[in-house]
């Protein structure tokens, strides 16, 4: 019964996507990859919102609440606050210059190299680091959800390849073969599932903790375990506290406000105002986000008492014990489509990318768009192919959510600091933007890769020898010895800035540059996406000083 009303819903969502976007002309490269430029406020709102809340969120995080309780929400109170910065700053400018792409942005400005560098470090991170997640932790929630080894008489590998391959075969049909537009209301549908069911799985969690009653589990949810309260992360957590000043803002503003998988709904709007009105209206609903990606991992450690084997388990197993089983089917379906949401949205985008920025660049400069879209759709079959191979073997990579954030910072900050260099300057040169990218990218894979595992070893290795056994010890010993990742982050975008404001001041562009209206939309902007902007940073910052 479950498996059947999952199959319904799966099928009722394809069918809806498919009635409305068949008229939808794709093309052309503006109708496919960017949905004709049509998109109203709720579609980008719904689509922003279930591109960013998958598995690798919804799995991931809740299992760092598992272990570090509640100040791992800072990933999601921080996000609010970046998306109303995208949304009075970055996005008129994206629209004025009638971007398809934010590498688009960056030829313009700089040269195309520079855009080139950029989208190929993109597709890197996408076929590298995001797809092969967001496939394998998509795998572990439908797989432990169904129970698929005992279903169909297999392994526990052999069922994360069976999942990988179903999410990943249907994921690239609706994005390769829909375009945005499929992507976008399918993501739409989904997102109210996703949100209803997100916030039923804590209320019915502490339900199950006060014998009914919500307010008597949440009561005893924070009598009992009290240190999974405290908002302030301390030095041995995933964020530390202080991070909050240093690098996770640039984070933020790097993944909602340049990150082509979440920023393309945006510039896919019909004007200036649908698309502040989606990124403001997608802000205020994220600050509910840990309710579902916070919550259940610390109902998680209640129920289970701590007892469970993998941290990232924590939510699949809290969704099987306290969802009614006439449930299960429904939410499954909505977990599905949030995980083939992440998949197709950051495929369409390689897509985009690679069509737009490679293709039409350097392949072939006469192809017409119809020719683009065919030959972007071609490369995403290969880079979905791609991204199904390596996703199983990503299986002992330990937190999937923190080593999704490390390693997204090869290639984040770089992007982030040419992008700010290139709106807020008018002379710095494509030469500097191509150093602060390469710079930026070497110099982060030097500090994670080569120098923090030298010192942490160090470390470990002369209190091992001083006779420290105690793990806590250790572990404030390993967190210690080098700067956390987002302190990095923060240091390395201050030194690229610096780099090319030196390089800018030496050898400075012959003219400057000047931001052309493309007049693609209409940029006249909201009238009170000021005064929206500034409440829910309020509400914010109220939020988290009431948990804190």
């Amino acid at each position: 019964m479950q498996f059947l009303i999952f199959i319904g819903f799966t099928a009722l969502v394809a069918i809806i996507s498919y009635l409305k976007t068949r008229s939808t002309e794709e093309s052309s490269s503006d109708g496919y990859f960017l949905g004709g430029r049509s998109l109203t406020a709720g579609v980008i709102a719904g689509s922003i919102l279930l591109t960013n809340l998958s598995t690798e969120q919804i799995v991931g995080l809740n299992g760092s609440a598992y272990t570090s309780g509640l100040s791992v929400m800072v990933w999601e109170t921080l996000a609010a606050l970046a998306m109303v910065v995208t949304a009075m700053f970055l996005l008129p400018r994206y629209l004025k210059g009638g971007l398809t792409t934010i590498p688009g942005f960056l030829a313009k400005r700089f040269d195309i190299t520079t855009k080139t560098l950029t989208s190929v470090l993109f597709l890197s991170g996408y076929v590298v680091v995001l797809l092969p997640v967001i496939l394998y932790s998509g795998s572990i929630a439908i797989s432990g959800m169904f129970d698929v080894p005992e279903l169909l008489g297999v392994t526990h590998t052999q069922s994360i390849w069976i999942c990988v391959w179903g999410i990943g075969i249907i994921g690239s049909i609706y994005a390769i073969f829909g375009g945005l537009k499929a992507v976008a209301v399918s993501d739409s549908i989904n997102a109210i599932g996703l949100l209803v069911g997100g916030i039923l799985i804590p209320i019915f969690g502490l339900m199950m903790i006060g014998d009914g009653n919500i307010l008597d589990g949440l009561n005893t949810l924070t009598t009992t375990n009290p240190d999974k309260f405290k908002s302030m992360g301390g030095p041995t957590d995933p964020v530390p506290f202080y991070t909050i000043f240093t690098g996770m803002m640039l984070v933020q503003l790097f993944y909602w406000g340049t990150n082509q998988q979440i920023i393309q709904r945006a510039l896919g709007a019909k004007d200036l105002k649908e698309g502040q009105k989606g990124l403001l209206l997608a802000s205020f609903i994220k600050i509910l986000g840990p309710i579902i990606v916070v919550l259940p991992g610390i109902i998680a450690y209640h129920i289970f008492e701590g007892n469970l084997e993998s941290a990232d388990s924590a939510y699949p197993m809290l969704v099987k014990k306290v969802l009614p089983s006439a449930w299960i089917g429904f939410f499954a379906a909505v977990l599905f489509g949030a995980i083939l949401s992440s998949f197709n949205s950051v495929l369409n985008s390689s897509v985009t990318l690679f069509g737009m920025d490679v293709y039409k660049q350097h392949i072939n400069k006469d192809a017409s768009e119809k020719k683009v879209v065919k030959y972007g759709k071609t490369f995403g079959v290969i880079l979905a192919i791609a991204a199904m191979f390596i996703a199983p073997l990503i299986a002992n990579a330990g937190s999937l959510y923190a080593y999704l954030q490390e390693i997204n910072g090869i290639y984040s900050i770089p992007i982030l600091t040419i992008i700010v260099i290139g709106y807020t300057t008018k002379r710095v040169p494509a030469i500097a933007a191509k150093i602060g990218l390469i710079s930026g990218c070497l110099l982060y894979i030097l500090s994670q890769f080569i120098l923090q595992p030298f010192f942490i070893n160090k470390a470990l290795e002369e209190a091992q020898a001083a006779g420290i056994t105690d793990q806590a010890t250790l572990a404030l010993t390993k967190a210690q010895a080098y700067p956390h990742f987002l302190d990095i982050m923060a240091i390395l975008f201050l030194l690229n800035i610096a780099i090319m404001l030196i390089i800018g001041k030496f050898k400075p562009r012959e003219e400057p540059y000047i931001l052309e209206y493309t007049k693609q939309v209409d940029i006249t902007p909201w009238k009170y996406t000021k005064q929206v902007g500034i409440a829910i940073c309020v509400t914010v910052i109220g939020v988290y000083i009431y948990f804190a």
